[in-house]
């Protein structure tokens, strides 16, 4: 992990609340699909903990919702502005799944890290197929990027107003996918459903963080078959195994 100064290339909004900032860093080699980084901004005491979406040479890109005062103040940062940076942060998803056809499965703000998963996935040539869930028609991003890698792309929205109607898992049923490995990233609703019908496959965690290190144990999970286990979602996550840890 590392603390840097990184610039700010570029920062748009590409849906309802919802911005993508690239930064330049020194330090790409060193991220994974899953980890995340610790952006500090002025006047906030905690760092905000962001996934990382995309990785490049020399850059790297984040997928971020304003949902307070710290992400708008984010949002209101432009191109050519440094960012205090610490990271990369966290276990991310395994280099390479031994598994050769993946379902890629996101929901809402979980949808970023399973971005640059994808894309490696596909480098790997694995067969991927993706599902998204979103609330409503307004809040999807990243439909048009991953079916740019050439995989295939269903979209739920709970509203209905595009896609198929329902969840995730409606929209699994209805699509009659059959892919048994599966790599998911989204609100426990979503994991819990997902868990109660897959058993091979990782998830990642999104839980509130104070220190993104493991040192302040404010981010715990148990474990699902040690009593006395707990694990840091922002150390040894925030990526498990399916059914590693209870939910």
């Amino acid at each position: 992990m590392n603390c840097e100064t990184c610039i700010i290339l570029q920062n748009e909004k590409i849906a309802q609340d919802t911005y993508r900032m690239i930064l330049s860093t020194s330090h790409s080699v060193d991220m994974h699909p899953g980890q995340f980084v610790n952006i500090k901004l002025e006047g906030y005491m905690l760092r905000r903990p962001i996934s990382i979406s995309k990785i490049e040479d020399g850059r790297f890109t984040i997928v971020y919702k304003t949902v307070g005062d710290g992400t708008k103040h984010l949002s209101d940062k432009k191109e050519g502005e440094t960012l205090d940076v610490f990271g990369p942060l966290g276990h991310g998803y395994p280099d390479e799944i031994v598994y050769d056809r993946i379902l890629i499965i996101g929901g809402g703000v979980g949808v970023p890290p399973l971005y640059e998963l994808a894309r490696r996935c596909v480098k790997q040539n694995k067969h991927v197929e993706v599902v998204l869930g979103f609330n409503t028609k307004d809040a999807i991003f990243y439909e048009q990027e991953f079916k740019d890698l050439h995989i295939a792309v269903t979209i739920a929205t709970m509203d209905g107003s595009y896609g198929i109607k329902g969840t995730v898992m409606d929209a699994i049923e209805e699509k009659h996918i059959d892919i048994e490995t599966v790599c998911a990233c989204g609100p426990i609703p979503m994991l819990k459903a997902i868990e109660q019908r897959y058993h091979q496959g990782f998830m990642s965690f999104e839980s509130r963080m104070a220190c993104g290190m493991g040192a302040c144990m404010a981010c715990v999970a148990k474990d699902k078959e040690e009593a006395d286990l707990y694990h840091r979602i922002c150390k040894e996550g925030p990526v498990f195994p399916i059914g590693k840890v209870v939910l």
